[in-house]
């Protein structure tokens, strides 16, 4: 049966997780583990029982995300879920057999270097289409049942996470371990993101058709035209004129020539650009699957 093309991963994708693999494994047996530090999740979690009983890192984290992994096939996909568990299982066997030295035991630099490692490992793992954390999963989930979001859901049970490292552990370690959480969590965006992330942008401007042919006949960007109306200032509110109002979605690098190009049209032009945490199809570059 031909693969397809959910299922299908290219040497790209197994690279960026096995890369993804070594780098976490590096940031917990470097950095975290040895200084009894931890993170959010389900990684949390099992350093966490690390701590407390004893038992290898490595077992936890397979027997951890293995209810994810069974949660991923109902909520995500069979292919998603079985990349899931492999990957987890490689996770594990990558923690057993290697021996990563220990790298310092300064507590701001195993804070903030430990929770940058393992965020790009983390990150480069789903820019592979693959997850070595199954805590979103739990959230995607819940969410379905409940009246949060999954950030809110995230949130929620990291904060939980903490305060019991904070009462087993002492405060300090939980405070130093949030800013590694932080660390991993943005690093991990970066990487899953990277240059590529998307921002929307939105134009007003009295010369509208000017601009848009600059948009999509010289910077090659597809655009969305809502009918609207401009005007409506203090003083002169019942004053205002039609007007063609431009969408467009453009990669964060592209954000500084589209401005110069309808500032040199109409320096007055009203522009308002926002975050765009996905996009896909239009005019858009074929960005890696996660």
């Amino acid at each position: 049966m031909a693969a397809t093309s959910e299922t299908k991963l290219d040497w790209r994708d197994v690279a960026y997780i096995w890369l993804g693999i070594l780098i976490s494994g590096f940031a917990l047996r470097g950095f975290l583990i040895p200084n009894h530090f931890f993170d959010g999740g389900v990684t949390g979690i099992s350093l966490l029982v690390h701590e407390f009983y004893h038992i290898n890192i490595a077992y936890l984290i397979v027997a951890f995300n293995l209810p994810f992994v069974f949660a991923a096939w109902k909520l995500v996909s069979k292919a998603f879920a079985i990349r899931m568990l492999v990957t987890c299982i490689a996770f594990g066997i990558v923690l057993l057999v290697i021996p990563f030295p220990t790298i310092t035991s300064d507590r701001l630099l195993v804070a903030v270097f430990g929770g940058v490692f393992l965020g790009v490992g983390f990150g480069l793992a789903m820019r592979g289409g693959a997850a070595l954390d199954g805590i979103e999963v739990l959230a995607l989930y819940t969410g379905r049942h409940l009246a949060f979001t999954t950030s809110e859901i995230i949130l929620g049970l990291n904060i939980l996470i903490f305060a019991v490292a904070a009462l087993g552990l002492g405060f300090e370690t939980a405070l130093y371990s949030t800013l590694t959480y932080y660390s991993a969590s943005r690093m991990a965006d970066f990487v899953v993101d990277g240059v590529e992330e998307y921002t929307s942008m939105t134009i007003v401007s009295g010369k509208s058709e000017e601009i848009k042919q600059v948009i999509a006949l010289e910077l090659k960007r597809g655009i969305t035209v809502y009918k609207g109306e401009r005007g409506f200032l203090p003083g002169a509110f019942d004053q205002s004129q039609p007007v063609d109002i431009i969408s467009t979605v453009v990669t964060r690098l592209e954000v500084p020539a589209l401005r110069n190009a309808v500032h040199a049209i109409d320096p007055k032009a009203f522009i308002v650009t926002t975050s765009a945490r996905e996009a896909m199809g239009g005019v858009l570059r074929r960005r890696v699957h996660h």
